[in-house]
């Protein structure tokens, strides 16, 4: 009969030690914690969201937000190259790839003779390359592609309006489709005011849509502002 009564009681102490621990779980409102699963690598790149989140996340944190709710990847953004960065363009109508690359920037206020209906002319030259076995043409403005330059207020201005279109470089003066293993100089020219003009962003959208930016200098730059001047008949 004593045995029974022992037993009896060890059990009795036993359910109460259990359920003070239940009642202060409860009371904390606090979770185990959720342990990483020994049968998932964690650094395995080929895992899905889900699975990584499921094994990998610990502490009721999902895996990529930081703790914030964010979702771990950079913000969004655009590309902006500066002056001599070249950069990979789709071809007109998405055909081929060409390199698009500005050298050299020139800031005048005549051109042979003719002068801006604005303030300036800005004159950027570009080597455009073929990088495919197929020859490339760039973008026609007279659709959505084409050059343009970006004010400091956000304006775009496109390239051959006011006067501009009267500026022609003889050295720097090519249209048309480039056949692959060449490339060509061009020139690309505004008519702007001295605000437009300062600070400025050169902009071309390709075959695809896509718009590549360049951050301009705010005076003459380049290894070819030499010939340009001397192409515009201007001094100084």
């Amino acid at each position: 009969m004593r045995t029974r009564t022992a037993v009896g009681a060890a059990l009795l102490v036993v359910a109460t030690l259990a359920g003070c621990g239940a009642e202060e779980g409860a009371t904390s409102g606090k979770q185990p914690s959720a342990k990483a699963s020994p049968s998932a690598d964690c650094s395995d790149t080929s895992l899905s969201q889900s699975e990584w989140v499921k094994s990998c996340a610990g502490d009721g944190e999902e895996a990529g937000t930081g703790g914030d709710g964010a979702d771990g990847a950079p913000p969004a953004g655009e590309t902006v190259h500066v002056l001599g960065d070249p950069a990979l363009t789709v071809g007109d109508q998405g055909a081929g790839v060409l390199e698009m690359t500005p050298t050299s920037v020139v800031f005048t206020e005549k051109s042979d003779g003719n002068a801006p209906s604005k303030d300036v002319f800005v004159v950027v030259t570009v080597k455009k390359r073929p990088t495919t076995a197929a020859p490339a043409e760039e973008s026609s403005p007279m659709g959505s592609g084409g050059w343009q330059w970006k004010a400091p207020d956000g304006q775009a201005l496109s390239e051959g309006d006011g006067e501009s279109y009267n500026v022609v470089l003889s050295d720097f003066n090519t249209s048309g489709v480039i056949q692959p293993g060449s490339f060509v100089w061009d020139a690309e020219a505004f008519d702007l005011t001295a605000a437009q003009a300062k600070a400025g962003t050169l902009v071309y959208v390709d075959g695809e849509g896509v718009a590549h930016q360049w951050k301009m200098p705010e005076q003459n730059a380049g290894p070819q502002v030499a010939e340009v001047k001397k192409d515009l008949s201007t001094v100084g």
